[in-house]
């Protein structure tokens, strides 16, 4: 089926993959692939037979290596006796494959030589583990487009950390089902939600198929698409049951939490789902018992981010939740959708197979990093076709055309399959320093992203995420502190506030790029002057009277406060210069 971005409505959003195959897709066995390119080769390892001369006598396997390098026009050179008598020979320096084999065909063609291998490396591998599709999963593994997470586990599984799937909700699968913990249906309208009433303790997916022109004129039928399963399998379906597939943080646990239903799922539903995934207080539901440290959101609409969604968004944050978004479907800026266009998110756009950005993705400035997200068709087949599936996002399915049935595993594509990889990622990082705050988590994936093997036309932020290359950095070096106040401060019409943090424990001075996250509420911005004041009292402005009748500043500034002592009280200073307008410093943060 096909599940996109709802065009022409903030207030309505829809489950982010696209192109999905159809539940009677046909998928394809695949093993690992090679890499697209083997490394250079700098010694030899060759094996003699026993009755040649350079089985016992160095001088001649020096002779010979000579001899053969030269025929070859390459160098090489006799280096030592290994254990086993084998002679390692030397190419003086690392080699062309295609060079080191024309040294190697030279011995091959010599009846006295035994063998001839490169002498290639080793590293230490996590084993891999049982599931049956474990091979289907390339964006696991593959050294092209994969994202490297094999060799993270032996840092981190994600044990203890409840990452929260805010989608259509979950449909009973036995691969996910033991990392499944308690969730809640946010969908208000019963109609949407079909299950006969509105917010409830059961976040079991019902099904949001829709029938032509019910979800306003001239939209198209559609199955159920079963997508919140679908991620959460990625991001934590089972590992090692010989069962399936696995998912990144395979120790993680699930939390449910359903905004998703018939014809997409209303803001005010998705504002006060965030709210509550993240342990903040939502009339009328009780509290999580289990609040989540990730949230994954792999869902959209158009418009720039509303303050609805900045809003829940920083206080989550504030709460200490990493939140993750997908980009967006329509290969189209992302800064045009929301949530992806909001600040303090992680934005994740969509690569494939080769390591190019999908066809599909939405791109831009405000694209932090490229995570698999696949394509289940080449950007050139007929729409809604399922042309290439060992190129999609394999994971926890079920085969109900509406409502459930039995379970299965389909692959898909869309930036909904890779907004998952990173969350599944930012559990990774969460289970293996607890102490990481938000700001640190995105700034780490972000650093230890590698380019991407293709090309990204628009920008797709830092590159690809590599989960061994994050979690090995986070738990081998000291954590960047990262300091935050969330107490809302009022601002009057011509008044000047403040706001204090009180850094302690960070060493020396302040870096040259001292980041300052500040989020204020205002309805005229051009009214605003904003200063950081450092302990010493000397100021640095941040914001002065722009942006007219603009709402709000929701933005991360790079200060330059190397001359600073680090510790001390510093202070957010906002000036209100006119009259008629007011609002108030919701939160602001020092990233060191």
């Amino acid at each position: 089926m096909s599940v996109t971005l709802l065009a022409g409505s903030a207030t309505t959003s829809m489950a982010l993959s696209t192109a999905d195959p159809a539940p009677g897709a046909a998928q394809t066995s695949i093993a690992p692939a090679a890499p697209a390119g083997a490394a250079p080769v700098e010694n030899l390892i060759v094996g003699y037979k026993s009755s040649a001369a350079e089985a016992g006598s160095n001088a001649a396997a020096a002779d010979d290596a000579t001899a053969k390098g030269k025929k070859a026009s390459k160098k090489a050179k006799f280096e030592r006796r290994l254990g086993t008598g084998a002679a390692l020979v030397s190419l003086g320096g690392a080699t062309a494959p295609a060079d080191a084999a024309a040294v190697m065909d030279q011995f091959r063609a010599d009846p006295d030589v035994a063998y001839v291998e490169p002498d290639s490396r080793a590293y230490a591998l996590a084993v891999a583990p049982n599931d049956t599709e474990y091979a289907k999963q390339w964006d696991l593994f593959e050294p092209v487009a994969g994202m490297n997470v094999q060799a993270a586990w032996d840092k981190s599984t994600g044990s203890g950390v409840t990452v929260a799937v805010i989608d259509t909700g979950y449909v009973a699968h036995s691969d996910v089902a033991a990392n499944i913990v308690a969730g809640y249906d946010f969908i208000s309208t019963s109609s949407a939600a079909r299950d006969g009433n509105g917010r409830d303790n059961n976040p079991a997916d019902q099904g949001d198929w829709s029938a032509a022109d019910e979800c306003g004129a001239g939209s198209k039928a559609s199955d159920s698409s079963w997508h919140g399963t679908h991620v959460a399998g990625t991001i934590a379906a089972a590992a090692n049951n010989a069962k399936g597939v696995a998912g990144i943080a395979y120790n993680a646990k699930i939390q449910p939490v359903r905004v998703l239903g018939k014809c997409g799922g209303a803001t005010s539903d998705i504002v006060d789902a965030i709210t509550w995934a993240s342990g903040g207080t939502v009339a009328g539901v009780p509290a999580n018992a289990t609040p989540a440290k990730v949230i994954n959101m792999s869902l959209g609409g158009s418009g720039a981010c509303t303050s609805s969604y900045q809003n829940a968004i920083n206080a989550a944050v504030g709460r200490g939740t990493t939140v993750v978004v997908a980009a967006g479907n329509s290969n189209a800026d992302a800064a045009g959708f929301t949530p992806a266009s909001c600040n303090n998110v992680i934005n994740v756009a969509a690569s494939n197979r080769t390591g190019d950005r999908s066809f599909y993705s939405n791109f831009g400035a405000i694209i932090d990093v490229a995570a698999p997200g696949g394509e289940t068709r080449r950007a050139t087949d007929t729409p809604g076709t399922v042309t290439t599936p060992e190129n999609g996002i394999l994971s926890s399915l079920n085969s109900g055309t509406t409502t459930p049935g039995a379970e299965i595993y389909k692959p898909y594509q869309g930036t909904s399959m890779a907004a998952p990889h990173v969350a599944g990622l930012a559990a990774l990082l969460a289970a293996a320093k607890p102490s990481l705050t938000p700001a640190q988590i995105e700034a780490a994936i972000k650093a230890n992203a590698r380019p991407l093997a293709g090309t990204c036309t628009g920008g797709c932020g830092s590159g690809l995420a590599d989960a061994a290359a994050t979690v090995t950095a986070v738990t081998s070096t000291p954590a960047t502190p990262a300091f935050e106040n969330t107490a809302d401060v009022a601002i009057g019409d011509n008044t000047t506030v403040e706001s204090p943090i009180t850094v302690t424990g960070v060493t020396g001075n302040a870096p040259a790029a001292l980041k300052v996250g500040v989020n204020i509420v205002h309805t005229y911005i051009g009214d605003l002057k904003v200063d950081l004041v450092a302990p010493d009292g000397t100021v640095y402005t941040l914001h002065n009277r722009a942006g007219g009748s603009t709402d709000n500043i929701n933005q991360t500034y790079t200060v330059n406060a190397s001359s600073e002592v680090a510790n001390g009280t510093w202070k957010l200073r906002v000036n209100d210069n006119a009259g008629g307008d007011t609002g108030k410093i919701d939160a602001w943060s020092l990233g060191f």
